[in-house]
């Protein structure tokens, strides 16, 4: 694999205080100064421009110097899927704060230890949701997005298309996709006369 570019992101929370400090580390780390990407803004926030512009740039070989980990978001598990994101990725990640450099053994398997956290966290994730969502329908809620159309519509849609109104003129009246109507459709009996 051939050596990549050093690319270098910087972040502060907020626009009145300075990225000076951090471009400098990173000048100092051997990053050319057009190819470090910055925002000021709060590392909580998902649509940090810098941030997407960087992640948009970077290829397999590359690697990304930051100041320090929390420089690429506020809580563990933010920092953790970025982390993850770039490994899968083929990026290299080094922290000057940490001592942590993804390309030496020690970095490498600090980096299996983030993405094995990420998969943690996705897979609790996950668990947690199912439970949500199984509590929901034991209490006989609807879970998931809401449904396009109401009980009374689906019986509306039905009682029409069982006096043979078209397809189109079913959807003009109930306002709603073609999709939408033909799943309505399938999953209601014939209304019986």
């Amino acid at each position: 694999m051939s050596t990549g570019h050093l690319v270098g992101y910087a972040r502060v929370s907020t626009k009145r205080q300075s990225l000076d400090q951090q471009i400098d580390a990173l000048q100092r780390a051997g990053v050319s100064l057009d190819r470090i990407y910055t925002d000021k803004m709060s590392g909580k926030r998902d649509d940090r421009a810098g941030l997407a512009e960087m992640m948009r740039y970077v290829r397999e070989g590359d690697t990304l110097v930051i100041v320090a980990l929390d420089r690429l978001g506020r809580s563990l598990s933010g920092i953790i899927r970025t982390l993850a994101e770039l490994t899968e990725r083929g990026v290299m990640v080094k922290s000057l704060r940490e001592g942590i450099d993804y390309s030496t053994p020690t970095g490498k398997m600090v980096a299996g230890i983030f993405a094995s956290l990420a998969e943690y966290e996705h897979t609790l994730i996950n668990e947690r949701a199912e439970a949500a969502r199984e509590a929901a329908r034991d209490r006989g809620k609807h879970t998931g997005r809401p449904r396009a159309l109401t009980s009374d519509q689906v019986r509306q849609a039905r009682a029409l298309r069982d006096a043979g109104e078209s397809i189109a003129e079913i959807q003009k009246t109930l306002n709603c996709a073609r999709s939408t109507l033909y799943r309505a459709l399938n999953d209601t009996p014939p209304v019986e006369a």
